[in-house]
């Protein structure tokens, strides 16, 4: 399991960042340590406090973990670190 965090605004982001999760051919999960919901269900990501940046959770080798990362770069937290 690899992770990076992100941070989202608006509901606009929400659907964006959940349709690349979508695109992705692995899972992706999205939260904190007291809430995990799947990056790909609207339910579920309306349950996250988007008040803190959020970690992202992706169960994939290193180079599919590299372009998803990429591809999220909008929404990367400004406090992101190499986790």
């Amino acid at each position: 399991m690899q992770e990076f965090e992100i941070s989202l605004h608006s509901f606009q982001e929400v659907q964006e960042f959940m349709a690349l999760a979508a695109g992705q051919g692995f899972p992706v999960m999205v939260g904190s340590d007291a809430h995990q919901a799947n990056a790909r269900s609207l339910m579920s990501m309306m349950t996250l406090d988007y008040r803190e940046p959020l970690r992202v959770q992706a169960d994939c080798d290193a180079e599919a973990f590299s372009r998803f990362r990429q591809q999220a770069d909008k929404f990367l937290s400004t406090s992101n670190t190499a986790l």
